[in-house]
């Protein structure tokens, strides 16, 4: 019997690879525009780390994170996100003497065990996004801008929603007026509902059941009740995000699935992946680096799941599609030119060009198919003719031009003007 992949692990093969490489590239040089610097942080943490950040009462600690004891007899865990290790990296190496403000980013996967359903499996990959040491409204609008830059420049669409989750402050009157709201509902609501409904009634409105949210339709607004100060910030994010032209929508219904968020929370939706809409979900959490023994330094940041941006770019019906997996097809024919085009196919690939050729001794039609077959841009054609006359034929795949490209005496010059000219096109 064979051994398969793990339930809610999925392989990703070469030809979708091409597209995870093509979001990467994207959104690290966005990144890297807005000042931000990559961080790699470990796979495997102390549990009580994710139990103090993400919160007790959460569905991602209480059934979802992969949790073990190891041979010391600590409890490990499986990152299930990626704040809370980059923040305690940030604290344990001192990152906050290094500037007032960090802008960190990591790209990397995570681990819940989850029911594996369409853009959600149990191993799966975020790139993630963290700015610490700034209250300013401007900075949660400039991570929502950057965002929202991401998805337009690798050609996606969705709707940005926007919300605020209040303070320390605020919290406490709008956590009783959700306690008194629940209490004449506590026989309709799901048992994971009924028991938050007095240690964290916020959590009730992340809900994943239909009934449950049925219930919460009327439920009281945390927007009606924010503090000043809290108030005060909401309206300026919004200020300048009508400012950049970055178009929203309030959904005073809004939480998130971990309990260190503050004030402004926000989440990119898609309608094209059916219930599991969103693509990117973030926030503010000005308490987390105090929480995790940290100086009193705020944050805000957002996380991106690589395979729903993938899944989108995969349905789309142009761009990718047609990219060049290799820049250049070598064909050979007869004992010599193959002896020649070894050594040339080295030659090209010390200079950049991404090059392949045959080594099964096919027939002409049979290398141009697997030329085709591996998407390159252009071929040469090298041959007993072409080694007499010291000139190739160098064919665009793609429009099917074709040049002759005269080549010198000195063999090592070859490669130099073959590049040359596929440069050129």
């Amino acid at each position: 019997m064979s051994i398969k992949a793990l339930k809610g692990f999925k392989d990703i093969l070469p030809d979708e690879v091409i597209l995870w490489q093509f979001i990467e590239k994207t959104t690290r040089d966005i990144f890297h525009r807005y000042g931000f610097e990559e961080i790699k942080v470990p796979i495997l943490e102390k549990t009580d780390l994710f139990v103090r950040t993400i919160g007790e009462s959460t569905d991602i600690v209480e059934k979802e994170m992969y949790t073990f004891v190891d041979r010391n007899g600590s409890s490990i865990t499986m990152r299930p996100e990626g704040t809370a290790s980059v923040i305690r990296a940030y604290i344990e190496n001192g990152l906050y003497v290094r500037g007032s403000v960090q802008r960190l980013y990591t790209i990397g996967p995570m681990f819940r065990h989850e029911r594996p359903q369409k853009g959600r499996l149990r191993q799966f990959h975020q790139m993630s996004v963290e700015v610490l040491g700034s209250n300013s409204a401007r900075i949660d609008t400039e991570v929502m801008a950057m965002a929202w830059q991401i998805l337009q420049e690798i050609g996606l669409q969705a709707s940005l929603e926007i919300n605020s989750l209040g303070c320390p402050e605020c919290r406490p009157a709008f956590k009783e007026a959700m306690q008194g709201f629940l209490q004449g509902r506590i026989g309709h609501l799901c048992d994971d509902c009924q028991r938050r409904s007095t240690t964290n009634p916020l959590r009730v409105l992340d809900c994943k059941s239909e009934h449950c949210q049925a219930q919460y339709v009327t439920a009281p607004s945390i927007i009606e009740h924010l503090c000043g100060a809290c108030r005060r910030h909401f309206e300026e994010v919004k200020q300048t995000l009508d400012l950049l032209g970055v178009p929203y929508a309030v959904n005073a219904k809004m939480v998130r699935g971990l309990d260190y968020y503050t004030r402004t929370t926000f989440e990119l939706i898609t309608t094209e992946l059916g219930a599991q809409g969103a693509i990117g979900a973030g926030g503010r959490y000005d308490g987390l680096v105090r929480q995790l023994g940290g100086p009193e330094v705020p944050g805000i940041g957002f996380a991106m799941g690589m395979e729903r941006l993938v899944m989108l770019l995969g349905q789309k019906k142009d761009g990718l599609a047609t990219r060049s997996v290799l820049d250049l097809f070598l064909v050979t024919l007869g004992e010599e030119a193959y002896a020649k085009g070894f050594v040339l196919l080295q030659m090209l690939r010390s200079l950049g060009l991404r090059v392949m050729m045959d080594h099964e001794g096919r027939s002409l039609k049979n290398q141009m198919k697997q030329a085709d077959k591996q998407n390159a841009g252009f071929t040469v054609i090298l041959g007993e003719n072409e080694l007499a006359n010291r000139e190739v034929l160098l064919k665009d795949m793609h429009s099917g031009a074709q040049q002759l490209v005269e080549l010198t005496p000195v063999f090592e010059d070859w490669a130099a003007l073959i590049a040359t000219k596929i440069r050129q096109q």
